[in-house]
């Protein structure tokens, strides 16, 4: 069977240091709109573990996840659980994730726990994504010299902007001195209210600040997301017709659409 290290399979990672911009959510719902299209693996990072909820992920099936992989007290290709959506599965989170940073500080190579043991899992997977924890730590290093790019959200509220300057000097730093491929993958504008000048500002000043490297697909305020996450599913499969869903599976076919143009120009 093929192996992620295909140069076929993206691996991006989901980050923001900031908490409550919609990084979870915006994992959970794009994984589900992408796998529409292709077959994707999320792998939950962050020890809050609500992606893994989100995606109706018991608790019973969490014995083992990503906390294992990366002190590699298992093997790898057994810990993806199907989701409750087809062509998506889940590496879980649980609660001794929480404490993986400091077993891992005396550990060889504890920069490439997660980038090494993505290399034993079989799929074949098209799309990896990676939730990162709130901030910038050894899970979210491990995250990002495993994965390729790195796609933020960035909430439409004040002091947004001044948070992504801290992350992108971090990018530059794992690029210099841990994974020479990573690179932005993008921002995507969340929580956004048209009827609210702030987030008509904060739209504005991103798109002049970081230009293309913004997304045309907006996520909006929306109930819906929020209902969904309560339920244990993704917003495409609890109210299919509702603003967030249709925003999700545009992001998920503007993602797409901008991958292949980045293969087709090498």
């Amino acid at each position: 069977m093929s192996k992620t290290t295909s140069s076929n399979t993206q691996i991006i990672a989901i980050a923001n240091q900031k908490g409550g911009v919609g990084k979870t959510t915006t994992s959970l719902n794009l994984a589900a709109a992408l796998a529409r299209h292709k077959r994707v693996l999320l792998v939950d990072l962050d020890p809050q573990g609500n992606a893994s909820t989100g995606l109706g992920i018991d608790y019973s099936q969490r014995e083992k996840g990503s906390y294992n992989a990366l002190l590699g007290e298992d093997d790898f290709t057994s810990l993806p659980r199907p989701s409750n959506i087809t062509q998506l599965d889940v590496i879980p989170a649980n609660a001794d994730l929480a404490g993986a940073e400091i077993e891992m500080i005396d550990q060889e190579r504890r920069e490439y726990r997660l980038h090494d043991a993505l290399q034993a899992v079989e799929g074949p997977y098209d799309v990896i994504l990676i939730d990162c924890p709130p901030s910038l730590g050894l899970l979210t290093l491990n995250a990002l010299v495993a994965a390729q790019s790195v796609l933020v959200p960035l909430q439409c509220e004040f002091f947004a902007l001044e948070g992504i300057s801290q992350l992108l000097r971090t990018i530059e730093r794992v690029r210099m001195a841990f994974n020479a491929d990573l690179h932005l993958e993008g921002i995507v504008l969340t929580m956004y209210d048209k009827r609210n000048k702030l987030s008509n500002l904060v739209a504005e000043d991103a798109r002049n600040f970081f230009g293309n490297q913004v997304y045309d697909t907006i996520i909006p305020r929306n109930i819906r997301i929020s209902e969904a996450q309560s339920f244990g599913k993704s917003v495409l499969d609890y109210d299919k017709r509702s603003k967030g869903a249709t925003a999700y599976l545009s992001l998920a076919e503007e993602l797409l659409k901008r991958l292949k143009g980045k293969k087709a120009n090498g």
